[in-house]
């Protein structure tokens, strides 16, 4: 089970509680959202480095095409992949292991963290 199935898993298990319904897709959206963090900030971190090396790669509005495509892919795999059987099956192994619980605010933190590091690093350009 990889680090990102155990924080959908946190997501879920503690919106479950109190969402019943939308847990699931409040957990789907918050691993979307990290991961696309994290794709962002290797982006703009690349780009940076690009810029600096003077290094002429693909032009501003084709990397921002190029992320609204990768934040539909990633999405609709996440919908994929944490709707059904699979998440079943994965959460009976969570269950099965007892795995570690992160605290929900941490969990959250992450991304914007992401967020505002790849909007410093934006400076930069």
């Amino acid at each position: 089970m990889t680090v990102f199935d155990q924080f959908y898993f946190n997501v879920f298990n503690h919106y479950k509680a109190r969402y019943k319904r939308r847990a699931n897709t409040l957990a789907v959206f918050y691993i979307s959202f990290l991961q696309l963090s994290i794709i962002l900030v290797l982006g703009v971190f690349f780009a940076a480095f690009f810029n600096q090396m003077n290094v002429d790669t693909i032009s501003s509005q084709k990397a921002w095409t190029l992320f609204i495509i990768t934040s539909f892919i990633v999405y609709f795999k996440n919908w994929i992949q944490y709707s059904g059987r699979k998440r079943s099956v994965m959460n009976a192994k969570l269950n099965r292991n007892k795995s570690r619980q992160y605290n929900i605010w941490l969990l959250w933190l992450l991304p914007i963290c992401c967020i505002t590091l790849s909007i410093i690093l934006l400076q930069v350009l």
